[in-house]
C-alpha cells in the first residue's frame, strides 16, 4: 500500500441531510483513527447536503462529496461510493447518526485480517437496537437469527447496512441491488455462497434524533427476501454469482 493511500474508505449515502449531517461527521472524525477517506454520496447536484459538506471540507480535507450518476436511491449511491473508493476496505455507514462510528476501525481491521464482510451487529451479545419502527426491527432480528442458525452465515445481523467489505471481494462479485438498503444482506449472502469468511462486532444502534428516515419497509421487502433465499445453497464462484446477478437484473427490467 502506498504511504498516502487510505486504509479505509467510509461511504455515506445522504439525502438532503443539510446541517443534520454535521454532528455525524464530527463523531466520525473523532472516532476513526485509521488513515481514511470519507465519501458522502448524494443523488443530485441540488441536494442540501452538498454545501454543508463543502464548508466542512475546508477544515477536513479527508471528506469528499460525490454526485451519484448510477440512478436515484440508496443502493445506487452506495454502489457509486464503493466504486469510487480508493482503500482496500470500504465501510458503509448512514448519514442519520444511527450507527456508532467507533466500530469503524474494528470492522476495517477484521477485513484486514481476511474476512470478506465484517458486520456491526445489533443482535449479538453487547449489541442493542434503541428505538426505530417495531415491525422493521422485528423482521430484521428474525432474518438475522434465522440466517445464522440455518445458513450459518457468520453474523446475527445480516440486514444491517453498517458493514465493512473487502473492496476486492465487492468488485469480484458485483452489487445487483438497485433500490434500497438491501446491499448489506446481498453481499453477506454472496460471501456465504463463496464460502468466504464473515465476522461481526457488537454495536448499539440509536434511532435518528433529527430529520426523517428514507427507509421504505414494504417497498423493499421483496429484494430482502430474494437475498435471504440466496444465502442458502452450494458453493459458487464469483463468476457464477455475477451470472445470477445478471439474471435477476434482466428479470427486474422486463
Amino acid at each position: 500500500m502506498t504511504p498516502d493511500r487510505p486504509r479505509v474508505s467510509v461511504v455515506v449515502p445522504a439525502y438532503n441531510e443539510s446541517e443534520h449531517i454535521v454532528p455525524v461527521l464530527d463523531r466520525l472524525f473523532e472516532s476513526v483513527r485509521l488513515r481514511c477517506e470519507v465519501l458522502i454520496v448524494v443523488d443530485t447536484e441540488d441536494d442540501s447536503t452538498i454545501p454543508v459538506v463543502a464548508e466542512y471540507s475546508l477544515k477536513e480535507p479527508r471528506i469528499h462529496c460525490l454526485v451519484n450518476t448510477y440512478g436515484r436511491g440508496p443502493a445506487n449511491a452506495i454502489r457509486f461510493g464503493i466504486d469510487a473508493a480508493a482503500a482496500p476496505v470500504v465501510v458503509v455507514t448512514m448519514a442519520d447518526g444511527c450507527d456508532d462510528p467507533r466500530q469503524i476501525d474494528d470492522l476495517a481491521r477484521l477485513v484486514d485480517r481476511g474476512v470478506a464482510v465484517a458486520a456491526a451487529s445489533r443482535y449479538m451479545p453487547g449489541g442493542q437496537q434503541v428505538g426505530g419502527p417495531i415491525l422493521k426491527g422485528l423482521l430484521s432480528r428474525m432474518a438475522g437469527r434465522s440466517l445464522r442458525m440455518l445458513a450459518h452465515i457468520g453474523t446475527r445481523d445480516a440486514t444491517n447496512s453498517f458493514k465493512a467489505y473487502s473492496t476486492d471481494f465487492v468488485r469480484a462479485v458485483g452489487i445487483d441491488s438497485r433500490e434500497g438498503f438491501e446491499i448489506g444482506i446481498e453481499l453477506t449472502a454472496k460471501a456465504k455462497r463463496m464460502r468466504t469468511p464473515v465476522a461481526e462486532v457488537p454495536t448499539i444502534w440509536l434511532d435518528r434524533q433529527a430529520g426523517m428516515s428514507n427507509f421504505k419497509v414494504a417497498k423493499w421487502i421483496p429484494s430482502y427476501l430474494r437475498w435471504y433465499r440466496f444465502a442458502f445453497g452450494r458453493r459458487l464462484s464469483a463468476e457464477q454469482i455475477r451470472a445470477y446477478g445478471r439474471k435477476i437484473r434482466k428479470d427486474h427490467d422486463q
